[in-house]
């Protein structure tokens, strides 16, 4: 659905507007307006500047001084503040045409409010995809440490162990019994972790992951909730 700049702007103010179009779901009506908004600021800034060279040297001092706030302010938001549990529960989206997509697909934030509004709406489309970079990123941590590993999978063969032993002996029938076992099998756990670093192969896939996910969520235009069918015309 295609908007002017604001077609009811001689009866409706620009802010209600605006909030018509939150509250509506044509939240990437918004991005597109901020993009714009700060394309056409920019480029009166540089036809009123062009006459000097200091004030121009100003102006690209200002412009990436806003790009390195605007970045800075990537890392001091919380982009999972409007994740549900319905967003993992909904379908993939596409990896090649939604996830992905084409290179006009990107652009970069014009504003932190930009930022954010990217970030919180693309991180509850694109969940499901976040999850599954992280689960490969964590694997192939895994895979470059052969020790975290073993100790992973030896932790996984203790607790199979222990609900086998349990089921058999009915130590059901003996809680106390049962939950001082527990508790000793938690403490192996933890020292074969700590002792093959999977701490350290978890926080290697979380770090790497996180940063993508952030980069991805706010470089990513935000598009139709429902897209377009690419089925061939009869």
């Amino acid at each position: 659905m295609v908007f002017s700049s604001n077609p009811l702007s001689l009866s409706v103010p620009e802010p209600a507007f605006e909030s018509w179009l939150r509250d509506s779901g044509y939240l990437e009506v918004l991005d597109h307006r901020s993009s714009s908004t700060a394309t056409t600021s920019s480029d009166s800034t540089a036809t009123t500047t062009a006459a000097t060279i200091t004030t121009s040297t100003f102006t690209i001092t200002g412009v990436l001084f806003s790009h390195v706030l605007t970045l800075l302010s990537l890392f001091t938001l919380n982009p999972f503040s409007k994740l549900t549990t319905l967003d993992f529960s909904a379908p993939t989206p596409s990896w090649t045409y939604g996830f992905i997509g084409s290179c006009d697909s990107y652009s970069f934030p014009s504003t932190p409010a930009q930022a954010r509004l990217r970030v919180h709406e693309n991180v509850k489309r694109y969940a499901r995809n976040y999850a599954t970079l992280f689960i490969l990123f964590f694997a192939s941590s895994l895979y470059r440490m052969p020790l975290a590993l073993v100790g992973l999978i030896s932790c996984l063969a203790l607790w199979d162990a222990f609900k086998f032993c349990s089921d058999r002996w009915g130590l059901d029938q003996y809680p106390v019994f049962r939950q001082c076992l527990v508790r000793i099998a938690q403490c192996v756990a933890a020292v074969i972790l700590m002792y093959s670093n999977v701490q350290m192969a978890m926080f290697c896939a979380l770090s790497i992951s996180y940063a993508g996910m952030i980069l991805h969520a706010a470089f990513r235009k935000l598009t139709p909730a429902k897209q377009p069918s690419h089925g061939r015309n009869m």
